[in-house]
């Protein structure tokens, strides 16, 4: 499947006005097609099963230079897989290098999202992730702390998961003080998600940092103690 072939397929579910909107709402400098994100899973679906990793691979590198919102939202799409064989680097190569494109909300979450089973795959990438911590990119720091979220939801975590667990806390420890409202978010949804499954620590963190957090952030933090 050629990059034509794509865009075409997303420009045939375009919904009449909804471009506009969609421009309106995500603010960034980019074409918008006005395509519904179940129609997007749909076609990535279908494009999943047909094309072979290389394939893939390929097609979502071109979906996201291309610069459209929702061939960029196609392309982490096409890389949501919790088991990608053979998994070596590649994918994850691929998502990394588009870290520092994140510029708006929606695109960076699907891409995190990708990212985060690519994490999950293999925790020695979180070496990767970790020097993303003190990059000038705001959209950088922050997916950090999005693609390590899967590390917030284990109720019996394994030793190793509780290292990285305490880990991913010490970077978060260090964006306290950072006044951009997307980094307070960050963290508290990060803390936020953590406190269904590990209240002390949680806690420990609040008590240690809440008072550098927004009061926004802190109050979010806490929502479920």
């Amino acid at each position: 499947m050629t990059l034509e072939d794509a865009l075409s397929q997303l420009r045939e579910k375009a919904q009449p006005g909804k471009a506009a909107d969609m421009a309106r709402y995500h603010k960034a400098p980019r074409v918008y097609l006005g395509v519904a994100n179940p129609d997007i899973d749909a076609l990535t679906k279908a494009w999943r099963a047909e094309l072979t990793l290389s394939a893939r691979l390929q097609l979502a590198d071109a979906l996201w230079q291309s610069d459209i919102h929702e061939a960029r939202i196609a392309a982490a799409k096409l890389l949501t897989q919790a088991r990608i064989r053979p998994d070596d680097i590649t994918a994850w190569q691929l998502i990394e290098s588009w870290v520092p494109d994140f510029d708006a909300w929606a695109i960076a979450d699907h891409a995190s999202i990708a990212g985060q089973k690519r994490l999950v795959a293999d925790p020695a990438r979180l070496d990767d992730v970790e020097r993303w911590t003190g990059s000038d990119h705001m959209w950088t720091r922050r997916a950090a702390l999005v693609m390590t979220l899967p590390w917030t939801k284990q109720n019996h975590p394994k030793p190793q998961d509780v290292a990285a667990r305490d880990r991913i806390l010490g970077w978060a420890a260090t964006y306290v003080d950072d006044p951009e409202w997307f980094i307070q978010k960050a963290v508290a949804w990060w803390l936020r998600d953590l406190s269904r499954h590990d209240a002390a620590r949680t806690r420990a963190f609040l008590d240690a940092y809440g008072e550098r957090m927004k009061p926004f952030a802190r109050k979010e933090a806490a929502r479920h103690l």
